[in-house]
């Protein structure tokens, strides 16, 4: 794309290409800038937020960090602008002290969005470093016989900076006996050699002094200096010579130290003194001369320090053999260090999320995680994994950064916290490995309702409970967390009989506490069904409801009811002579149904179960009550000398607990018909005086005794009055036959006797009303027996028996006998 076509300017061209790349960059998250060392603490470096297109409130909510590869960080983010600065005065001899581009990379995460953004800083060297030489002076030692035009190697200068700035030039000032070449060495470096220009002789001068300058191309340029002294010796006809010009090893990085590493070998044919060598470092690294130990005597180069391939991959170096007669030469050492497993991968958390929430989608960013393996090839190919059984995984995204994402939606419920182990290997053999813990609590959401521990409940409640009394307690678990799970409770809609069902029952919301808010009846309520609702406080709430069944047992608080034979009303002391009488007749045989008592109970259940037993009889032998049906029978023949009125009690008695009970009086007459019945208890009645037995009449008769007692006076003062008149009118003459009577009603001649056969008639009328009153359903009519008529009675009218009367209704009219 940047080689456009020929008509384009290159200027424009190349301003091209770097805005296209500066785009590409920022579009791909990885910024560049460039910034020359030696800078102030605190100096603009880039302006982050607008490169990268990042809001100012975004960076300040989300929370950003800047992470700066190795220990020391030389910048910082400054959050109010996002703009970039240097956290640390940068030297870039000391960071990238043989390297041509020394490059600084950080990263900028956004923890809020899990996202990175990769920061490139280029150091830019400057000229602060002059050219200096290992020692401020150098001895040399040249032989007379040495032929001009041979040449002498130097020590090289040294200079950190980089470039433009780096050694340039050397400059060699002295006499005419020496001059300065520069020879070009195998990796296309320079280095300064001493020329011999003209025949030394010792007796004219034995030493020489010689100035060295190196000088580098920064500006304004240093320079730094050595002082060469040269001295002149007799005649030393060989220079030491290696036996090859260049050494090459390759040593493992985890070799011991002690280990010989290599041997240099370099021989002189001179004897004696001048075929004598000896070893010496000539050109090597401040780092090399601390790692390597050269034995001067065998050339022995061992290792002293331990190597690292991470920190220096190779180390090159030169070796002097020099013989007594100062006469040297060097030979090239490299010494390259090959990689071993001795790194494991590290794992650096980047940025990652302590809390996510159970209903977050699939695919949500829980971390950012970066890999690293400091070893190279296979050894620092890392692999890495989660454990088995977690919904994450892995995912790779740019350079070495994993993205740990969920794989499902996560339920608070089934698991509310992860620890989940991050482990990565390596390729080496054996591999080594590491591993980092994320730990990861799940926030709950509010998507369970209460459950009920069980499907429906019921309670069983004594009749006349206490009002507020405890009838159970509901239990509902909400599998959620906090809030969330705060259940409370309360009663559905409903009625009872009518009423609101809150005014029966009442449920305490914290605890689900049923209460009976009022004292219950099983004879009006046996049953009452509601519902209870659970209601979370989640928002939205969720609920559940479930059925109770509250069931009211019944307590034995009624007694029985005699429904036959019914009670006698009261009047005053006596007892009504009719009541319960039944008729028994003395031919009866043993096992005659004589009566039948019946009974009921309010209760249920073993409460209202009735059992029937004679409590008391006139003649306990005589009659037998069923135990269960309540039939009064005759247990034996009747006899002559049993009494005709049995007066029988019977207790009808439940089967509660305790028992309550009732008693029934019948009165049973010993009779072959109803006269003899009636006679019985007519007599009875009469002896107990007809006021007394007329019960309920007492006051009718009372009124119609007046009545008559009115009308017999009212009878008799009219007589009197008659009388008296025919007293007068025998005072007087006496009247002609056919004037006697006339003028008088014949009603005037009943007389007496007729008077007193109406109140005889009468007196028999109202004492079969008062007995006939007392007359209870059920019984037979028999005949009373036959009362002799005074002898002026009239006769019955319509042919009836004066003494019949049929007491089938107790709420009947009397049978009046005319």
């Amino acid at each position: 794309m940047c080689a456009a076509g020929k008509r384009w300017d290159p200027r424009a061209r190349a301003v091209l290409c770097c805005f296209l790349l500066s785009a590409w960059e920022a579009a791909w998250g990885q910024l560049r800038y460039s910034l020359p060392e030696e800078v102030p603490k605190g100096s603009f470096v880039g302006d982050v937020a607008k490169d990268l297109g990042l809001q100012m409130p975004a960076l300040s909510d989300d929370g950003v960090r800047l992470i700066s590869e190795g220990r020391t960080q030389y910048f910082s983010l400054h959050g109010k602008t996002g703009h970039l600065v240097t956290a640390e005065r940068i030297d870039r001899e000391q960071l990238c002290e043989s390297e041509q581009q020394c490059v600084l990379r950080c990263e900028l995460i956004v923890e809020g969005e899990m996202k990175f953004y990769e920061i490139d800083v280029e150091i830019n060297d400057i000229n602060d470093n002059a050219p200096s030489f290992k020692d401020v002076e150098l001895e040399m030692r040249i032989t007379e016989s040495t032929a001009p035009g041979s040449r002498f190697a130097l020590v090289k200068a040294q200079d950190p900076d980089w470039g433009p700035n780096s050694l340039n030039s050397y400059e060699l000032s002295g006499d005419e006996h020496f001059s300065l070449a520069m020879q070009e060495g195998s990796g296309g470096d320079r280095r300064p050699e001493l020329v011999l220009a003209k025949a030394l002789d010792r007796e004219e001068a034995a030493f020489h002094e010689l100035v060295l300058r190196a000088r580098d191309g920064g500006e304004p340029a240093r320079t730094g200096t050595v002082q060469i002294r040269v001295v002149v010796l007799d005649a030393n006809d060989n220079t030491p010579v290696f036996s090859q010009a260049e050494y090459t090893v390759r040593v493992p990085e985890d070799v011991p130290v002690g280990s010989a590493l290599v041997t240099v070998t370099a021989t002189d044919p001179d004897e004696g003194m001048n075929g004598h060598v000896k070893y010496s470092f000539h050109e090597i690294s401040q780092r090399a001369s601390e790692l390597f130990y050269l034995d001067t005597e065998t050339g022995e180069i061992s290792l002293q320090e331990d190597l690292d391939f991470e920190e220096i991959p190779a180390h090159e170096f030169e070796v002097q053999a020099r013989d007594g007669g100062e006469l040297s030469n060097t030979a090239k050492v490299l010494i390259t260090v090959t990689d071993v497993n001795d790194n494991a991968p590290e794992i650096s958390v980047r940025s990652a999320l302590s809390e996510v929430s159970e209903d977050a989608p699939s695919g949500t960013v829980v971390a950012l995680l970066h890999v690293q393996d400091r070893d190279s090839g296979a050894n620092g190919h890392v692999r890495c994994s989660l454990d088995e059984g977690v919904p994450f995984s892995l995912q790779s995204s740019r350079g070495s950064y994993y993205n740990v994402v969920t794989t499902r939606q996560l339920d608070r419920e089934e698991v509310s916290e992860y620890n989940v182990t991050v482990r990565a290997a390596d390729g080496g053999l054996p591999s080594l490995w590491s591993s980092t813990v994320l730990a990861l609590r799940v926030l709950d959401v509010n998507d369970n309702a209460p459950v009920f521990s069980e499907a429906s409940y019921s309670a069983r409640l004594p009749e006349n409970n206490a009002a507020g009394a405890l009838v159970l307690t509901v239990r509902a678990r909400d599998a959620d967390w906090g809030q969330n799970a705060r259940v409370r409770y309360r009663l559905g809609d409903g009625r009872v009989r009518g009423v609101p069902l809150s005014s029966y029952v009442s449920v305490q919301a914290e605890t689900g506490a049923l209460y009976a808010l009022r004292s219950f009846d099983y004879e009006e309520v046996r049953e009452v069904g509601l519902w209870v609702v659970a209601e979370d406080g989640g928002s939205p709430a969720l609920s559940s409801n479930v059925s109770v069944r509250l069931v009211i047992v019944d307590e034995n608080d009624n007694a029985p009811q005699v429904l036959y034979p019914p009670a006698a009303p009261v009047s005053g002391a006596g007892v009504g002579g009719w009541s319960g009488v039944e008729l028994a007749p003395r031919s009866s045989e043993p096992g005659a149904l004589v009566a039948k008592v019946v009974a009921v109970d309010a209760d249920a259940g073993q409460n209202a179960w009735l059992s029937y037993e004679l409590a008391k009889a006139t003649e306990p032998g005589l009659f037998r009550v069923g135990l269960h049906s309540g039939e009064v029978r005759t247990a034996r023949f009747p006899l002559a000398r049993d009494a005709a009125r049995q007066s029988l009690v019977v207790l009808v008695k439940d089967h509660g607990r305790p028992a309550l009970s009732a008693t029934a009086t019948l009165t049973v007459v010993l009779a072959e018909s109803v006269a003899e019945l009636l006679a019985e208890l007519g007599n009875e009645a009469a002896a107990a005086g007809l006021g007394e037995a007329a019960g309920s009449l007492t006051r009718w008769l009372v009124l119609a005794v007046a009545a008559v007692s009115c009308l017999f006076l009212a009878f008799l003062l009219l007589l009197l009055l008659l009388r008296l008149r025919r007293w007068r009118r025998s005072q007087l003459p006496p009247p002609a036959a056919g004037d006697v009577l006339r003028g008088v009603p014949a009603t005037h001649f009943v007389g007496i006797d007729g008077v007193r056969a109406f109140l005889s008639s009468y007196s028999h009328e109202v004492s079969l009303t008062a007995d006939s009153r007392k007359s209870k359903p059920g019984s037979c009519c028999d005949t009373l027996p036959a009362r002799p008529l005074p002898p002026d009675e009239p006769a019955p009218l319509l042919g009836e028996d004066p003494g019949t009367v049929c007491p089938h209704d107790a709420d009947a009219a009397p049978v009046t006998l005319e």
